[in-house]
């Protein structure tokens, strides 16, 4: 699984990642966590908005900050 995390490095990209990487290891799931900050690649995904959550090429969410609930529904999907 490989869950991308599109921002620019701002407070709530960065919170964002720490939520899925808390989810990522509360769950236990071999999963590539990657920081894109790259505002060309967050556009390929169709993302206007930051911070924007992307699981195996499917947006999650964009434009807020996720709850731990809400990732670890995704994940667990």
């Amino acid at each position: 699984m490989k869950i991308e995390i599109l921002g620019t490095g701002c407070a709530k990209c960065k919170k964002t990642k720490e939520i899925v990487e808390q989810a990522v290891a509360e769950l236990g799931v071999d999963a590539e966590v990657v920081k894109v900050e790259d505002i060309n690649a967050a556009m390929d995904y169709g993302v206007m908005i930051t911070p924007a959550v992307v699981i195996d090429g499917d947006v999650k969410i964009a434009g807020k900050v996720p709850s731990l609930d809400k990732v670890k529904e995704w994940i667990a999907k």
